[in-house]
């Protein structure tokens, strides 16, 4: 989910998403975009900062995290869309309104179905950070939605600044396709040009007829988007931490003898009543008892002892 973070285009791993500058020398300290850009720094230090996005521009993204981080972004943008289609006529929002440059639910459910295939709807589920996230964005939508500008402003501003980077970060470290499966979600067809079409919102941003308090609720609103997007990193970051480096590849653990065998995938396979592979501790134990097996170790071991020995004298 880092892609919530506003920063520079282009850059190769390593580089930080450093904060944009505005792009219009007629912007006022008071129109929105600037109060926005002025009053959410702070946040976006804090969120470039999370252990998550700082592994995930060098590069140290697996594959599973990585999965469940479009996880995470399909649920996001699907309550965040649902609220906009829902507020598109309203006068607070409405001329932000641009489903057909910006709405990014297609995009993800193609990068979902690349990972986890045509049944990927049954196979994924909200984690409980994404569920807080998802709740505030429905409770905006349906009660505030003259804040629904912070969290669309943070997300696909973001999306269009420094997702471009993590996009190319992610097609190297994963070693996607070069045809941008599985990265959909950074892939605007009908947006050509990325910073005249920032541009293009910020002004409509700018214009909203809103007051002096309106736009302070709206800033404080963007920080909250921060806050729950770092708290989805953090998420992340743990999960990641508890997961093997098989586990991360999509390999499975070899079992180790110890505890439950049923937690073996070979032997969850014969339990199952598939033919698989057999376990390789087990047959290595197996090999072990063969008496010309137990001969030939003896030997290789009486010759590994001479052998250290002589280097030791």
């Amino acid at each position: 989910m880092p892609s919530a973070l506003e920063g520079s285009e282009g850059g190769d791993e390593g580089d930080t998403l450093h904060y944009e500058e505005a792009e219009d020398n007629n912007v006022s300290p008071t129109d929105l975009s600037e109060l926005l850009k002025e009053g959410t720094k702070e946040s976006h230090d804090r969120a470039e900062n999370t252990q998550f996005v700082k592994d995930f521009l060098k590069g140290r993204i697996k594959k599973e995290l990585f999965k469940l981080a479009t996880v995470a972004l399909h649920f996001t943008y699907s309550a965040l869309e649902e609220e906009m289609d829902r507020n598109k006529d309203n006068p607070a929002f409405a001329p932000l309104y641009f489903p057909l440059e910006l709405h990014r639910r297609e995009a993800l459910a193609k990068d979902l179905k690349y990972f986890y295939g045509e049944d990927w709807k049954e196979k994924i589920q909200c984690s409980e950070a994404t569920q807080h996230y998802v709740d505030r964005i429905h409770h905006v939508g349906q009660h505030e939605p003259e804040l629904l500008v912070a969290h669309a402003y943070t997300r696909y501003m973001g999306d269009l600044s420094g997702g471009q980077v993590l996009k190319k970060v992610a097609q190297r470290a994963l070693k996607l396709p070069s045809t941008d499966e599985g990265i959909q979600f950074y892939v605007f067809e009908n947006i050509f040009n990325a910073q005249q079409f920032k541009q293009l919102y910020r002004a409509r941003m700018n214009a909203l007829d809103l007051d002096k308090n309106t736009k302070e609720r709206i800033v404080e609103e963007a920080n909250q988007a921060f806050r729950l997007n770092m708290q989805v990193f953090d998420e992340l970051d743990k999960i990641g931490r508890s997961l093997t480096e098989e586990a991360q590849d999509g390999g499975f653990p070899v079992h180790d003898g110890k505890g439950d065998i049923r937690r073996c995938p070979y032997y969850a396979d014969k339990l199952a009543g598939t033919a698989g592979p057999a376990c390789p501790y087990h047959v290595a134990l197996a090999l072990a008892k063969q008496p010309l097996v137990q001969l030939v170790l003896a030997a290789c071991v009486a010759v590994a002892a001479g052998a250290a020995a002589w280097y030791l004298m």
